[in-house]
């Protein structure tokens, strides 16, 4: 006999189903159709619109005797997780260098459970900003991205990411704080961060910080280790201001194409795209591009910001002529671009010679240790020029650089970034750190000042 409290339990459900069927509440895809105003919120209606433009990154790598979590006579093939948010609709993905950085295969997971392998295309190891690439045929959704130069104490936010492989999992909060320096383990330190009590958890690092708005206002980087809900995140503003030097440098590798124009953000006009400075005998100088001019349009595609631009002139190539709308004393103008080939210039050994009087050798972590400090790496100085901006400022030959300004000196090529960011000449003189006799010292460097 059928138990028939058990068919009548049935009937109830079935005509809860009839009921929902026909009133249209039933959820389908995560989002409840029939769900009232007052449920369908802002950070509702935020998520929804975000999510597909936000990737969730699987690898596995091989630990090396430097990295904080090798222990000798384990295996050292961990798997690692993290985020990634879309950046241009023909694949490339902004994510943290950490996430990628050793993985053999990174393995990229869509919002629609797609899956693709992913290509490295350049990293800053000095800010753990990479960008990666997947190859597809269809035009991605590309995150939206907002200033973090007017962010305020108290704002809402909500955060997205692989959080402990839980792919899309979202957060919210408020900005706790704004410019904090974190050390978040012997390797790894950030400036300038945004602190907020969203949770952000491993797995969560690459992804974005939004506003209400549904703007992108920070990359997640960082969660302090046995605290709680204290989180990190690299102001938006500086990192699509890497995001944009980075493509360039993909751009000039890959297509061979230059076009001399220093941009910089202005983030009171909005982040718009600034001519800085303009390439001597450059394709800039020759359009008639002038510094403070604001790029608002190359082609058909409109520009908000540096990364625009380079997004922008990725498709074109070598002799093509390009016409880009710009403002000018408030006055709109025209000029055309033509493209020209990467010049050849100096390596970066000679341009540091030349710039501030040192050549300089890498110095791993694991060395560093030798000397009971705790830094990720340096350059050792192996050679002084006389009268250099280095021997005037009291560098030695075997000193070891360790940082300038509030930027890591692991390699030549945070050297090079340094001397081409506005702040180096802006700032001058700036301060450099050096380890010296296992002593660590301080001093202010200058290439400008005559003495």
């Amino acid at each position: 006999m059928p138990d028939r409290s058990a068919c009548a339990c049935l009937r109830n459900h079935f005509r809860f189903v009839i009921m929902l069927l026909a009133t249209g509440v039933l959820l389908h895809g995560g989002q409840q159709t029939g769900a009232s105003e007052r449920r369908n919120s802002p950070t509702v209606k935020l998520v929804q619109k975000v999510r597909p433009a936000i990737v969730n990154i699987h690898g596995q790598k091989t630990l090396s005797p430097g990295d904080d979590n090798y222990r000798r006579g384990e295996s050292q093939n961990v798997n690692g997780m993290g985020t990634g948010v879309i950046i241009d609709e023909r694949g490339y993905i902004l994510t943290n260098h950490h996430v990628v950085d050793g993985v053999k295969r990174i393995e990229v997971t869509m919002y629609d459970k797609t899956e693709y392998v992913a290509k490295r295309v350049a990293h800053d190891p000095t800010t753990d900003l990479a960008i990666i690439k997947i190859d597809t045929a269809q035009k991605l959704p590309v995150i939206p991205i907002g200033s973090s130069a007017d962010l305020m104490i108290g704002e809402d936010v909500v955060a997205v990411g692989n959080a402990y492989g839980y792919e899309h999992t979202v957060t919210r909060g408020v900005i706790s704080a704004l410019a904090r320096s974190v050390q978040v383990s012997e390797t790894q330190s950030y400036n300038d961060l945004i602190q907020t009590d969203a949770s952000i958890n491993p797995g969560n690092s690459g992804g974005p910080l939004m506003n209400i708005d549904g703007e992108m206002i920070g990359i997640n980087v960082a969660v302090r280790q046995g605290a709680q809900g204290i989180g990190f995140a690299i102001p938006a503003d500086q990192a699509v201001s890497v995001a944009a030097e980075l493509m360039c440098a993909e751009r000039e590798r890959s297509a061979n194409t230059w076009h001399g124009i220093v941009t910089k953000c202005d983030p009171a006009s909005g982040c718009s795209c600034v001519v800085g400075n303009i390439d001597d005998a450059s394709p800039a100088a020759d359009s008639g591009l002038k510094a403070g001019d604001i790029i608002s349009q190359i082609g058909s595609i409109t520009v908000s910001r540096p990364l625009d631009l380079e997004r922008a002139l990725l498709a074109h190539q070598v002799g093509e002529k390009i016409s880009l709308s710009v403002e000018r004393n408030k006055q709109p103008v025209k000029v055309d671009l033509v493209l020209a080939s990467v010049p050849k210039r100096s390596s970066d050994t000679d341009r540091v010679w030349e710039a501030l009087g040192v050549k300089l050798q890498p110095v791993s972590g694991t060395q560093l240790r030798s000397y009971q400090k705790q830094y990720r790496g340096g350059l050792m100085v192996t050679a002084v020029k006389k009268d250099s901006p280095a021997s005037i400022d009291g560098i030695r030959q075997g000193d070891i650089l360790l940082g300038i300004h509030i930027w890591e000196t692991i390699s030549l090529e945070n050297v090079i970034y340094i001397l081409n960011t506005d702040e180096f000449s802006s700032l001058q003189p700036v301060k450099f750190l050096i380890l010296r006799n296992e002593a660590t010292y301080y001093g202010h460097l200058s290439t400008t000042t005559k003495r």
